[in-house]
Parts: structure tokens; sequence; C-alpha cells
């Protein structure tokens, strides 16, 4: 059986952006309150409406340094909070969602196992990912935007 963690994005980082106020390019955060639904990366959860969200460039660090690196949008609080409930399981909140899941090999380029899935079987989906020995991280991406939502290693 393959076991997996889940990973939001990391907390030193996050620290760094809601004091600096700025992203991992340097450009100045957006401060926005929540409409409800937006994908929280610091803690893997949709926002409920209202919430206090900041809105930035994230650059996901790959296994190695890479070609295949790219720079999206996240939202996170823009208060510290409590994180993921747990690392052990795919995020409930995005069950149903269209995602992508781009496998990489540990010369941080993108492996040929990468696939798309509905949102009805994720786990099985990253399992099968994972059966192959040469990929050492997967990272979920939205299908529409292409920003990163998790990573996935062993």
């Amino acid at each position: 059986m393959t076991t997996y963690q889940i990973h939001a994005l990391p907390g030193p980082l996050l620290d760094e952006v809601r004091r600096s106020g700025r992203d991992t390019s340097g450009n100045p955060v957006a401060h926005v309150e929540a409409s409800g639904g937006e994908p929280v990366r610091c803690c893997l959860r949709d926002a409920a409406a209202g919430e206090r969200l900041i809105l930035f460039g994230y650059e996901p660090v790959l296994p190695a340094a890479s070609p295949y690196r790219e720079i999206g949008a996240v939202f996170a609080h823009a208060e510290a909070c409590d994180g993921p409930a747990s690392s052990a399981g795919y995020p409930a909140d995005w069950y149903g969602r269209p995602q992508v899941l781009r496998a990489y090999d540990e010369r941080g380029w993108i492996h040929p196992s990468t696939r798309t899935h509905d949102g009805a079987d994720p786990e099985g989906q990253i399992k099968a990912i994972l059966d192959h020995p040469e990929v050492v991280e997967i990272h979920s991406r939205n299908i529409a935007y292409g920003c990163f939502m998790f990573a996935v290693t062993r």
C-alpha cells in the first residue's frame, strides 16, 4: 500500500510573506476579503465568506533546480492559522474539484505519469502516480488557472 503526505505552503515562507507584504518576485501581496470558496493553501480548505486573505505569487520548491519551475497566484490567510487538519489525506473541501496531478522525478522534471482527475477518486490517482518509483513528488494544480494547490510526497 502506498502511503503519502500532503504538504501545504511552508510556514516560514508564509511568515515572511505576511511580515514583508511581498511575494516570491518582490511584488506586493493583495489583501482581499473572501467571497467564499477560495482555495486557501495554508490550511488546505475553502475559505468562508468574509475571511481575510492574501493573494500572492508563489514558486513551489521542486525536488531539484529545474526548467519546470513555475510561479502562480495562491490564497492564504492574512494572519497565521493552525494549518491543515491533517497531512495524511486528501483535503476534504477539495473532493469533486478537478485537478492536475503533476508528477516530478528527482531532477525536478515532469514525469510522464502526470494526469488530470475529476475529483471523484483523487487518492487512487495519487497512489497510481506514486506506483512509479522514479516519482518523488506530486504537485496538485488547479485545472482552470494552473495554480499550485499542495504537494504530495511519500
